[in-house]
């Protein structure tokens, strides 16, 4: 049953850019895979309304669960990525659906960030940027032994609604050099705005299936509220912190290379590199499927409906 895991384990931590070690494959990472991943479903809440932090609220669609943050950051951990302080949660289908998706809830504190520089964004220049940002971190991934990444172009190029501040945007990306026809990775990436920073919604996915697990990431985004005294429009100038970038940086980094701020770039090539979490590995969230069919076969405790 595990032994998909353990090989997604090995994927996702070359990806990540960590060797995997003997300590890694051993006994003792196998059972804290498996507990990690009992524990994130015995926590997931099934309906209602989710809380995001302390910035917004959620509700539940038909046909999602959500595993809280304590259990996915252990989950994460588990399968080798290092803690992500961002991280709010974790959105899948319930383990009855025939529906395999995984979608990433993170809140970045960055400040308010300012909107207008959508107006007259050029989606080449983003794309071009992106590129560029992906290729400075390919000496880092060859110095590690790890294959290079290449983006191949936009499977949505950034499109914002300034009347709710979000964002969607999406990459195809491959390994370098490898096959045309392969079945690509794609992040597709939606962002809204609040007071205080950004709330992040990911679909993990390959570009064969993106158009089918779209509708579910934008039915997340559509139940998306930001809490009185959090929304974008209760930004107060004399008080608040403004985010040293634009709308623009959140795309392809235009706006940190310019300031200087690479770690926006690293940070998002961290992300793109985040893929080989789920995406491709074992089939996107096929991963975390044994768990929902476990989970969906167990005995309900007396009075359970």
């Amino acid at each position: 049953m595990y032994a998909k895991l353990l090989a997604s384990l090995v994927i996702l931590g070359t990806a990540l850019g960590f060797a995997p070690s003997a300590s890694a494959q051993s006994e003792a990472a196998q059972r804290e895979i498996q507990a990690a991943t009992e524990a994130a479903f015995r926590a997931a809440q099934e309906s209602g309304i989710v809380h995001l932090g302390d910035q917004a609220t959620l509700k539940l669609p038909p046909n999602t669960i959500f595993v809280p943050r304590a259990q996915a950051n252990r989950l994460m951990e588990a399968y080798g990525n290092g803690k992500d302080d961002t991280l709010l949660g974790l959105f899948m289908p319930p383990a009855d659906s025939p529906d395999d998706w995984l979608v990433t809830a993170n809140f970045e504190k960055s400040g308010y960030i300012k909107d207008d520089d959508a107006k007259n964004w050029d989606v080449k220049e983003l794309l071009q940027s992106l590129r560029d940002g992906t290729e400075e971190q390919n000496s880092e991934r060859r110095k590690r032994g790890i294959a290079e990444l290449e983006v191949v172009g936009w499977v949505q190029p950034p499109q914002y609604d300034s009347a709710h501040q979000r964002l969607v945007w999406s990459v195809e990306g491959r390994d370098k050099g490898g096959p045309a026809d392969a079945d690509a990775t794609v992040n597709y990436n939606t962002y809204a705005l609040g007071r205080d920073g950004y709330i992040s919604l990911d679909l993990l996915t390959s570009k064969s299936m993106v158009a089918a697990q779209k509708p579910a990431l934008i039915s997340l985004l559509d139940n998306l509220n930001y809490s009185d005294g959090k929304k974008y429009a209760d930004f107060n100038s004399s008080t608040d912190k403004i985010a040293e970038y634009g709308l623009a940086a959140l795309v392809a980094g235009v706006a940190a290379k310019k300031l200087g701020l690479l770690a926006i770039i690293g940070a998002f090539v961290l992300k793109f590199g985040k893929l080989a979490i789920l995406a491709l590995a074992a089939g996107g969230g096929a991963i975390f499927k044994i768990f929902r069919r476990k989970k969906a076969e167990e005995p309900k405790s007396p009075g359970a409906v």
